[in-house]
C-alpha cells in the first residue's frame, strides 16, 4: 500500500517593520539593517511552504539640507535593498511618515497589512498567516481571517507581548533575544 503524502501547509509572513525594529532595539539586537529576515522566516515556518514574505514600513523622506534625515533615508534604502535581495526574498510595502507637532507618525502601514492579510485569506493564498506585529488595530482582520478558516500565528516578543493579539490569534509564539541572535549579521557594514 502506497503512503499518501498530505498536502504541505502554506504560510505567508507579514512583518510590521517599525514594530519589529523597536522590539529588536529594546533587546539591544545589533545590525538590524542586515538582519537575516529570510532565515527568521524559514525558522518560523518550520516544515511549511512560504508562499509570500512581506515587510511593511513607513518611508523616510528628507530634505536635501537635513543631514540626519538623509542618513536615515540612506540606511532605510540599504534595508530595502537587503530585504529585496534574492537571499532575503521580501516584498517591501511602503507607507509614509507624517510629522505632527514635531513627532513623526507612520501612516498607511496598518491598513496595508490588514488588506494583504484579508486578500490572502479570501483568495486562499495561505493556510496560516504568520504576523510579526503587536498592533492591536489588526484584531478585526485577524477575527475575519479565522472566520474564513485560516490560521493566524502571532509572533511577539517575550519582553513586550501583546496580550490582545495573543487572545485573538490561533497560535502565539513569543521570541526571546537568544533565539534572535542566530539571525544577526556578523558582518560590519559602513554607514
Amino acid at each position: 500500500m502506497e503512503k499518501i503524502e498530505k498536502k504541505q501547509k502554506r504560510v505567508a509572513i507579514y512583518i510590521d517593520g517599525s514594530n519589529f525594529y523597536y522590539k529588536l532595539r529594546d533587546l539591544e539586537v545589533p545590525n538590524t539593517t542586515y538582519f537575516n529576515y529570510g532565515g527568521l522566516s524559514e525558522w518560523l515556518a518550520r516544515d511549511r511552504v512560504i508562499i509570500s514574505k512581506r515587510y511593511y514600513i513607513g518611508v523616510v523622506r528628507a530634505k536635501e539640507n537635513d543631514e540626519k534625515g538623509q542618513m536615515l533615508r540612506k540606511n532605510q534604502q540599504r534595508l530595502f535593498n537587503h530585504l529585496g535581495s534574492s537571499v532575503q526574498g521580501f516584498i517591501v510595502k511602503q507607507g509614509y511618515l507624517m510629522k505632527n507637532d514635531g513627532v513623526y507618525h507612520e501612516k498607511g502601514v496598518d491598513v496595508k497589512i490588514a488588506v494583504d492579510l484579508l486578500v490572502g485569506a479570501y483568495e486562499n493564498m495561505y493556510d496560516t498567516a504568520i504576523l510579526i506585529s503587536s498592533d492591536t488595530d489588526l484584531i478585526p482582520a485577524i477575527q475575519k481571517i479565522k472566520h474564513l478558516g485560516k490560521g493566524v500565528e502571532y509572533i511577539g516578543f517575550s519582553h513586550k507581548p501583546s496580550l490582545a493579539l495573543q487572545k485573538y490569534a490561533s497560535l502565539t509564539r513569543l521570541m526571546m533575544k537568544e533565539e534572535l541572535e542566530d539571525f544577526v549579521s556578523k558582518t560590519i557594514y559602513k554607514k
